[in-house]
């Protein structure tokens, strides 16, 4: 892989998931053609995508971030996830190429408006559906997922050379009680055994913050700390 110059800003902003810190990130020139080794390798770096932007966190005296992925053919499924998924038997899934079409906007619109109304995905917009989750490297898809004929439910995710990479998931709100966010997470880490992908790459684990608990509870987790991918003591 050639040499990547990495941009870190000077300035730093609030962070978006623990109140009393600062973050910052480092991020890859978006105007660089990768290569799929090149995200390959990015992605075991650590790093994660945003539409065509790479980045990773490189924030000031603060190590809450941590890379963590599933490893998928040894993955428990206790008695909670087993319920869940049974609930959701009926759900009817795919896989589709990203797209901006009517379905998939109107969902994401109401996802954002009525479940994240207090964030900066706020208002949603075609614009930035497009940018956040359309826009990519060619190696995106959807997994939807579709009950009585409407679609519920998408988990954006990347393909890799070891593994897939859970990138967002937004679904109808009528549906929460599902726990359809971790349903989804289930079903794609099934597709990536499926693949014979040994990881499902899940983003950060960020110790402190309570909406991002809910990854400790996928095991067996790998993290990646000082440079390295290793178990975790939550195993």
């Amino acid at each position: 892989m050639k040499t990547l110059m990495l941009y870190t800003p000077s300035e730093t902003h609030e962070c978006g998931y623990l109140d009393d810190r600062q973050a910052r990130s480092q991020y890859v020139d978006p105007r660089l053609h990768l290569s799929p080794e090149e995200l390959n390798a990015l992605n075991r770096m650590g790093f994660r995508r945003s539409g065509r932007l790479l980045y990773r966190p490189d924030c000031p005296g603060c190590q809450a971030c941590v890379p963590v992925r599933l490893r998928v053919e040894e993955m428990v499924f206790g008695r909670n996830f087993r319920k869940l998924l049974n609930r959701a038997a009926g759900w009817q899934l795919s896989v589709s190429d990203p797209v901006t079409d009517l379905g998939h906007y109107r969902l994401y619109e109401r996802y954002i408006t009525e479940r994240h109304s207090d964030g900066d995905m706020y208002p949603p917009s075609t614009q930035s559906f497009q940018e956040f989750l359309v826009d990519s490297f060619g190696t995106t898809r959807f997994l939807n997922a579709h009950h009585q004929g409407k679609l519920i439910a998408t988990m954006v995710f990347d393909t890799f050379d070891d593994g897939l990479s859970s990138v967002y998931c937004f679904f109808d709100p009528d549906y929460e009680s599902y726990s359809v966010g971790t349903v989804m997470i289930l079903r794609l880490s099934q597709l990536a055994l499926a693949l014979d992908k040994p990881f499902n790459y899940l983003g950060f684990r960020v110790e402190g913050c309570r909406k991002m608990e809910y990854k400790t509870r996928f095991r067996p987790l790998d993290a990646f700390i000082s440079g390295v991918w290793q178990p975790t003591d939550r195993d």
